[in-house]
């Protein structure tokens, strides 16, 4: 399973931006989608987490600001991001956990990652 996300960049405090997540490869389900980040220095933190059923999670830290939404049906996830602060600033990775097939036909867990887009904030 490959995750490919897109949209980091760079913005000003306050400012918005989207983040998107497009999964692709042999996938047989995604149950949980979500977004991590990772600062410098920093251990790699979730952000904003959503199930196929709906819910979601998000850090204290980005509740209110940010909302985590999901397609399904392109199994894709995204991250808006508004009211950016510097403390933002981070790498964001991408996950998805669910089930894929393998070469022989069986079902296996699969836990894949992004390859990390950049967010930074900074006047």
């Amino acid at each position: 399973v490959q995750l490919q996300a897109s949209g980091g960049g760079l913005v000003q405090p306050g400012g918005s931006l989207r983040l998107s997540c497009a999964a692709s490869g042999n996938i047989f389900s995604i149950n949980s989608m979500g977004w991590y980040r990772q600062a410098p220095g920093k251990e790699r933190d979730l952000v904003a987490l959503t199930t196929i059923s709906g819910s979601t999670n998000y850090a204290d830290s980005v509740k209110g600001r940010f909302t985590i939404s999901r397609d399904n049906a392109k199994n894709t996830v995204y991250l808006q991001m508004n009211s950016l602060k510097l403390e933002d600033t981070a790498v964001y990775y991408c996950n998805a956990v669910g089930l894929r097939k393998d070469s022989s036909g069986f079902l296996v867990r699969h836990n894949s990652w992004g390859q990390g887009t950049q967010v930074t904030v900074s006047s």
